[in-house]
């Protein structure tokens, strides 16, 4: 399995490397008169591709903590109906003996 994953993470990078001296033309950026540069195209589309697996870790990050809160709220009303449960729980049933030797039950 190890072999495998090399041989996939050579071949991922070599296409990289290929990719990023195929597409050296620069791209010339601009935003109004506050931001003017030149950028080669491979370097705006890793930066982009990064942009986007960034925000998406952060998007995770709260997903997880969302499901994490969740997971305790319910964890806490586990408990709570657990011990209500067990106050409400009624003694084993025991039939009372009379005098005479017969059986009465409890009502």
């Amino acid at each position: 399995m190890k072999v495998i994953y090399t041989v996939l993470l050579a071949l991922i990078l070599l296409f990289i490397i290929m990719f990023s001296l195929e597409n050296t033309a620069d791209v010339q950026l601009k935003f109004y008169d506050y931001f003017n540069r030149s950028l080669p195209t491979y370097m705006l589309i890793f930066l982009s591709f990064l942009a986007g697996v960034i925000f998406t870790g952060f998007l995770g990050i709260v997903e997880r903590f969302r499901l994490t809160r969740t997971i305790n709220r319910l964890n806490k009303t586990i408990r709570d109906l657990r011990r209500e449960m067990k106050s409400v729980d009624n003694p084993p049933y025991v039939e009372a003996q009379t005098p005479s030797g017969v059986s009465e039950t409890k009502s």
